[in-house]
């Protein structure tokens, strides 16, 4: 078992290296078919999603307001909301399969999951990602998600991960490494493979309760990372996720949420695992990621 984990260890430790490697020759060699979806527009985000944004960058918004522009579900703080319009998520879908069926190589999302697409890999971070992340989404965690650092979410990690009868059916129950997740459904025809939510990581019940949520194309999920969740199979079809671990350093710099520790951090690519350090100057440094784990 020791072996095990330590070649577990050794693996990860490599895995930033590797994804730098790929993006390298993904963006030197990789010719996209549908090139606009790599920079955030407003016409890709559903109107109800941006009058959503402009109530909570009015003045006086607040969580009860905010509220009735949402779907909740149970007392779980898991919210239901638009976000893409279905044409943006069949041309981005277009645009993942092309990427797919290419010879690039290839980063999976997680040891979960074995099929899908690292969208920093694919160059979506700066034009895409951040901006959704910043401008869009942000003011609704700030209402949402307070104590989680809601109102400075400082980095993420973006995925996509694909659901289909002979790949991955399922995803068995996890907790995230973020402090916010949002996870939209992209498509494609698909029956089944609900979402289910038990209770929160820091807080597990003797028998905990869950709530099943059904995926709406083109919608999303917003809920604690830290809350206990996983996906049902799937019945027929496929489907595409838009997976956005959202961090705030604020908090995990107090405590890692994966090994439950004070974070002793190494150096990393880009975002990291969402840390923050110092220099010795305390000025602000790269995200880092923690060693622990």
């Amino acid at each position: 078992v020791y072996l095990q984990v330590e070649a577990e260890v050794q693996r990860r430790k490599q895995l930033v290296h590797q994804s730098v490697e790929r993006r390298a020759i993904i963006s030197k060699c990789y010719k996209p078919k549908h090139p606009e979806v790599y920079t955030l527009q407003d016409s890709f985000l559903a109107p109800d999603f941006l009058e959503i944004v402009r109530y909570c960058t009015s003045p006086g918004a607040h969580l009860q307001g905010l509220l009735g522009y949402l779907e909740s579900f149970s007392d779980k703080r898991i919210y239901r909301l638009p976000v893409f319009t279905e044409e943006f998520c069949q041309t981005f879908v277009d645009e993942l399969e092309n990427f797919e069926q290419s010879d690039m190589p290839k980063g999976r999302p997680n040891t979960m999951n074995n099929y899908g697409v690292l969208l920093n890999e694919l160059g979506m971070d700066e034009g895409f990602l951040t901006p959704l992340r910043e401008q869009f989404l942000r003011p609704i965690t700030a209402l949402l998600y307070p104590e989680l650092g809601g109102s400075c979410l400082d980095s993420h990690r973006a995925f996509v991960v694909k659901y289909s009868l002979h790949e991955d059916l399922d995803l068995s129950s996890h907790y995230d490494n973020a402090e916010v997740t949002l996870n939209v459904s992209l498509g494609k025809d698909f029956t089944e493979g609900n979402l289910y939510f038990g209770d929160f990581y820091q807080d597990p019940s003797p028998v905990p309760k869950y709530v099943e949520v059904e995926h709406v194309g083109a919608q999303g999920l917003l809920h604690r990372g830290g809350q206990i969740h996983g996906a049902l199979p799937i019945g027929s079809g496929e489907r595409w996720n838009l997976i956005l671990w959202m961090r705030s350093s604020l908090i995990r710099n107090q405590l890692c949420p994966m090994c439950n520790s004070k974070p002793q951090l190494v150096e990393a690519e880009g975002f990291g695992d969402g840390f923050t350090g110092t220099l010795e100057e305390d000025v602000p440094k790269t995200v880092d990621v923690c060693a622990l784990w």
